[in-house]
């Protein structure tokens, strides 16, 4: 950071910070913890939204060795369920007006894993899952070995925070962008015209996002009503795309280009080149990152792969390779994501892939998102289920037979969803990641 004095770091609601400010948040830091006693090999969280502050209280702790558990504002009992599973024994709580405040658990945190880190004298994170497909894993990483991975400086660039500091996201954007003399633009909510009127006011150049949240601002065309000529690219990840919305976004903003990233909190996120941008092939780099394809499952080997989960046992084969449990197909040099194998439709020994179905009843004339997932049957296991959302309201009956109508004449019979719900709630995660409930 001492290298970029005088250029902008973090804009937070609406204001510039520099790095010469964060650099002097990030000595106020190392005084507070100094007076709270935390010290290296501590497990500690930073509580709060992605502020300058919460930024530099995360480079403090990591700085002094501590293994540092990020989290957001979460209700009461997720919090305390996570705060339990990490065995947290400094709690660090952001107040909305900046006030930090730190408590003793009176936990004693001696999990193997940790003491791997502390026997190192290297800093952990610990990052939960999404818990949308169960109950939230907690990853433990070496801090060092992901500031490895970013030693290699690039051009600074305008990025927005799409996730927040408690996913790998999130993490990979403030650190990408700070060791590149970048800047990190936060916004306050993650709705579609607050993200793109933040891109036309700090001239944003890159996007990094999820495919829900790209079919959401399709869907409210915010593209339309804000200037994006400052955007340069778009990523998107954490699931698959639809090829139908990919193909949307490629018309709709053809002066951007669109890559697909991967990338998992065990493992990091790894180099990737999309083969166009309206194309859902992609490349996997190798820089740092090994992979194979076992039954059409994708398995990843990375130089800053967890040390393993703190409530799971880790899917790692002999070798170091990490079962991502995602089905892909392979062509040539690239591989296209189909979907994780807990959400794979078993209809009667066939396999339905929820992405593909989804992406021909994006088609259908008046709806504007549609989730599926599997339904138990009695004849043939399970069947497949649609929840569309629709633009404009329209009888659920007719909407129906023309979702129906229009599957059975571009997917084979079994694909066909022989559910289908018309609902204006919500199908996606906190994380703008798509909830799926396979039987």
């Amino acid at each position: 950071m001492s290298a970029y004095t005088g250029a902008d770091a973090i804009v937070y609601n609406g204001t510039v910070h520099g790095y010469d400010e964060l650099r002097r948040l990030v000595t106020e830091w190392d005084a507070f913890l100094d007076a709270q006693g935390v010290r290296r090999g501590d497990v500690a969280t930073i509580e709060g939204v992605s502020s300058p502050l919460a930024c530099a209280g995360l480079i403090a702790l990591a700085a002094r060795g501590a293994i540092v558990v990020p989290l957001t504002p979460l209700p009461e009992a997720k919090r305390a369920e996570f705060l339990d599973v990490a065995s947290v024994e400094v709690v660090i709580r952001i107040g909305d007006d900046g006030d930090r405040q730190a408590e003793r658990t009176g936990r004693t945190a001696s999990h193997e894993l940790y003491e791997r880190l502390r026997a190192s004298g290297r800093p952990g994170l610990v990052l939960f899952s999404s818990g949308t497909s169960g109950r939230s894993k907690a990853s433990v990483l070496d801090f060092d070995a992901m500031l490895a991975r970013y030693r290699d400086t690039g051009k600074p660039q305008r990025i927005l925070s799409f996730l927040n500091l408690d996913h790998i996201g999130g993490i990979n954007t403030l650190l990408h962008t700070l060791s590149t003399g970048g800047t990190v633009v936060t916004v306050p909510e993650r709705s579609p015209d607050t993200v793109f009127a933040a891109i036309a006011e700090h001239r944003v150049q890159v996007l990094p996002t999820t495919p829900t949240f790209l079919n959401m601002v399709l869907i409210s065309r915010a593209h339309e009503r804000h200037r994006t000529d400052s955007l340069e690219l778009i990523t998107y990840g954490t699931e698959p795309m639809p090829e139908r919305t990919l193909r949307r976004l490629a018309a709709a903003l053809p002066q951007v280009r669109l890559k697909q990233t991967y990338g998992l909190s065990e493992l990091g996120i790894l180099p990737t080149r999309s083969k166009g941008n309206d194309s859902l092939w992609v490349k996997l780099g190798t820089a740092g990152f090994e992979h194979k394809i076992v039954d059409g499952v994708l398995w990843i080997r990375s130089e800053m792969a967890m040390l393993g989960y703190l409530n799971a046992p880790a899917p790692f084969d002999a070798d170091g390779f990490f079962n991502t449990q995602d089905q892909v197909e392979v062509d040539g040099e690239y591989v296209r994501i189909l979907g994780r194998t807990s959400e794979i439709i078993n209809v009667g020994g066939e396999k339905v892939y929820p992405n593909e179905v989804e992406s021909i009843v994006l088609e259908v004339d008046n709806v504007a998102d549609a989730t599926v997932s599997g339904r138990p049957s009695p004849i043939t296991g399970m069947v497949v289920a649609a929840v569309v959302r629709l633009h404009t309201y329209e009888d659920p009956w007719v909407v129906t037979r023309r979702v129906r109508e229009h599957c059975r004449r571009r997917l084979e019979p079994f694909k066909v969803p022989a559910v289908i719900e018309v609902s204006d709630r919500d199908q996606h995660s906190d994380r703008f990641k798509k909830i799926r409930n396979p039987a």
